[in-house]
């Protein structure tokens, strides 16, 4: 009869759901960790360094030095389960004379193993996911202090991947506080997306109803990053509430609001915010040191709109303006962060929008600008919005 390990199998299982929840299996390298790799390798003067994580039935190698053909191997009687097994750093001198690993594949294939030395990697809930291993095709000693610098070379390599897990996080919680949908106005078609240069923007775009009119906004966070996604998560909220507000005070209020939150920080906010009377099509539109708002004419000509104050979070108390317009059938109001301009044709911009837009529609402009800010890599985020009046 079998007896069944209770504890083991239950850990066994907690540690297999911290793996998948951190969703790094079967990823390419990771040039941060890679420089972890990269340095052991030196330090130690070993041939070979990994980062190894435990599959169910696997071993995968999210960062590897030295090694040739596949990145995952199985998992049974592999040096690296053994690690993780044990719970704390494994170090075998000489494999081809240790009981437990002499027969082991690796020892007496290739690539001819005989030195390992590895430390348990901890996900962010402390379940051991894999290990940061140093190996050798020769014998050798690890000294104490080599030692105590492989551990400190695992929490570096645990910092990473935990950093890039709350990366994601925060860019999953972060779209979802996008707009899903483009409200209904009648008689104007409506389309905005956005892509972050990382995980986590620095701009915004919302847009929302409120008696008939339409208020829309877009800024741009100076800087990158959660801390950047925080003050964009705070300037949504903030034009979200007290929707009474004339546009004027809503964009003054909010100005206060971030020269309070920013005022030691050195950081700042551009943006955009307008309002658009369905019945009508008048746009009010308040520009905080933003600058790329556009209407584009029925007959094609650019009028860029004109209404600039400083950016937002500078703690100037200068009395806010805004600026008036109309847009007939057949208009279009553009609006974009600064990320657009470094994947636009420098050579003719407008014309390469207005052709977008004139082929494609509104929608289809919009999914064609990120399309291309996804196949250049653009180097900042890109946020892009449209409203043409149809009628």
């Amino acid at each position: 009869m079998t007896t069944v390990d209770v504890d083991a199998a239950a850990r066994e299982a907690a540690r297999q759901r911290a793996l998948e929840q951190l969703d790094i299996l079967d990823h390419p390298t990771d040039e941060r960790v890679d420089r972890v790799t990269r340095l052991a390798r030196e330090i130690f003067d070993v041939p070979m360094v990994s980062v190894t994580l435990l599959d169910d039935d696997r071993q995968w190698r999210l960062s590897e030095q030295g090694f040739d053909g596949e990145r995952e191997a199985p998992r049974e009687g592999s040096f690296c389960g053994a690690t993780v097994e044990r719970g704390s750093m494994l170090v075998v001198e000489d494999a081809a004379s240790d009981g437990q690993f002499r027969s082991n594949p690796f020892v007496v294939g290739d690539p001819h193993l005989r030195f390992y030395a590895g430390q348990p990697l901890e996900a962010p809930g402390g379940e051991h996911i894999g290990t940061l291993c140093i190996l050798d095709t020769k014998p050798r000693t690890l000294t104490e202090p080599q030692r105590e610098l492989l551990r400190e070379m695992a929490l570096w390599v645990q910092s990473e991947i935990a950093r890039e897990h709350e990366f994601d996080r925060a860019g999953e919680v972060q779209r979802a506080l996008l707009p899903k949908r483009a409200p209904e106005v009648a008689g104007f078609t409506l389309a905005a997306d956005a892509i972050a240069s990382g995980s986590v923007m620095g701009d915004l775009y919302d847009w929302y109803l409120h008696e008939g009119r339409l208020r829309l906004t877009l800024a741009d966070v100076m800087g990158k990053g959660i801390g950047a996604g925080l003050i964009a998560a705070g300037v949504r909220a903030s034009l979200r509430t007290a929707r009474d507000r004339p546009l004027i005070a809503a964009v003054e209020d909010l100005d206060r609001q971030v020269s309070d939150d920013l005022a030691d920080l050195h950081m700042f906010v551009t943006a955009v915010v307008a309002d658009v009377d369905g019945a009508t099509g008048d746009v009010e539109l308040v520009d905080a040191g933003h600058s790329l708002s556009f209407v584009v004419r029925a007959d094609d000509t650019w009028h860029p709109v004109r209404s600039t104050g400083l950016p937002l979070g500078m703690g100037i108390e200068d009395a806010r303006t805004s600026a008036r317009l109309r847009l007939e059938p057949g208009d279009a109001l553009l609006c974009c962060s600064d990320g657009v301009l470094d994947i636009l044709d420098v050579d003719d911009p407008f014309g390469q929008v207005l052709r977008a837009l004139r082929q494609w529609g509104p929608a289809g402009a919009v999914a064609e600008g990120i399309a291309l800010a996804r196949e250049r890599k653009a180097p900042d985020d890109v946020t892009l919005m449209v409203v043409r009046r149809d009628a």
